[in-house]
């Protein structure tokens, strides 16, 4: 990105919710108004949520939402974990994801996190990408999953 200097990045509030989804309808291609009301309705009832959104010109232009979690599948409670992440197409690939992982990272940290966990198809190798170029690695948990 050539200049941060009209770029903000602030906690997700819930009336981020419509801005949200336009961002989620221009990535997936589809409107998932009642999936984001619930998704962000129950995390509004959470106190470990520290999701954040990227402004642009005060504009809504992407988000990241993270959590923390507690004892689940023997991970310990110091994990942070990143569910969403989601820029607008027209400001893709111009450090916006990178900066919205490196704020929800530094505030993670800050309350105490060591670990950060999340989930990415094998097959999206774009966002296998984004993730290694900052930092992640393969874990030592394997997802599995039975189809019924």
């Amino acid at each position: 990105m050539n200049s941060m200097e009209n770029v903000k990045i602030r906690t997700l509030k819930k009336e981020d919710l419509d801005a949200i989804v336009e961002i989620d309808e221009k990535v997936l291609g589809e409107n998932r108004k009642n999936y984001w009301e619930r998704k962000l309705e129950l995390m509004n009832h959470k106190s470990s949520q520290i999701s954040l959104v990227v402004e642009v010109e005060g504009k809504v232009v992407g988000f990241i939402l993270g959590d923390i979690s507690g004892w689940e599948f023997g991970v310990p409670e110091s994990i942070g974990w990143i569910d969403t992440i989601g820029i607008t197409p027209t400001y893709q690939k111009r450090g916006l994801a990178t900066a919205l992982a490196h704020e929800l990272i530094k505030n993670l940290e800050a309350i105490g996190v060591r670990t950060i966990y999340t989930l990415v198809s094998w097959n999206d190798w774009d966002l296998l990408q984004f993730f290694h170029a900052i930092g992640f690695t393969r874990g030592d948990m394997i997802n599995l999953e039975l189809k019924i």
